[in-house]
């Protein structure tokens, strides 16, 4: 069984930011979370959970804590690998949650667009548009003052500032149009399926 969806972060726009992606039915929710970081470009240096609401949540699949709850969710979090996709995920159409980054909050909406009898042993982008936030940048209005930064004062001490945290070289713009489909199915092949959690917690 593949399964393909569509992964998109809510809230941005201009240009949107999303990855549509095919992947074995037999792989699990942890396993599903690698590759999300993957094809989104996250750096996987925050929890996360899938859910089907933002806040009183029915369906809480992550990390587990037995000696926490937290009130404002109807349901405990179910150990991401120890859950398969197919017995979540089985008819188009389906929609979950994805929240990376409880800080910075990072919403993705994932919808089932089909379920087929193929085979494949990794899971593969298909297609894709926008450039993946940087880590830890704020949020959905902290990744909107780095696009405007660029595109109204590239030449300022602020942007300079902010080429340093981001890595970029001398006068080298953010892309927020930046999308390498042959390099995320590339990092895709290397993702070891059923690993344990290794997530750097923050």
């Amino acid at each position: 069984m593949l399964l393909q969806f569509k992964i998109q972060i809510k809230g941005i726009t201009k240009p949107p930011v999303w990855r549509r992606v095919s992947i074995p039915g037999d792989f699990t929710f942890l396993d599903f979370h690698y590759i999300i970081q993957v094809a989104l470009g996250w750096q996987n240096a925050h929890l996360f959970e899938f859910r089907d609401r933002e806040s009183q949540s029915n369906i809480r699949i992550g990390v587990p804590y037995d000696d926490f709850f937290d009130p404002d969710f109807a349901a405990q979090t179910r150990d991401a690998s120890q859950i398969g996709l197919s017995s979540v995920f089985n008819q188009a159409g389906q929609k979950l949650l994805y929240v990376y980054d409880f800080g910075d909050n990072w919403v993705h909406d994932i919808t089932l667009e089909s379920v087929t009898d193929g085979k494949q042993k990794t899971a593969v982008c298909l297609s894709g548009k926008g450039a993946c936030p940087p880590e830890d940048c704020g949020g959905i209005w902290g990744y909107e003052d780095i696009k405007q930064l660029f595109g109204t004062a590239p030449g300022s001490r602020q942007a300079n500032d902010c080429r340093k945290w981001l890595g970029l070289k001398k006068k080298e713009i953010w892309d927020a149009k930046g999308f390498d489909i042959e390099k995320i199915n590339d990092l895709l092949k290397k993702i070891p399926i059923n690993k344990q959690w290794t997530t750097r917690r923050k």
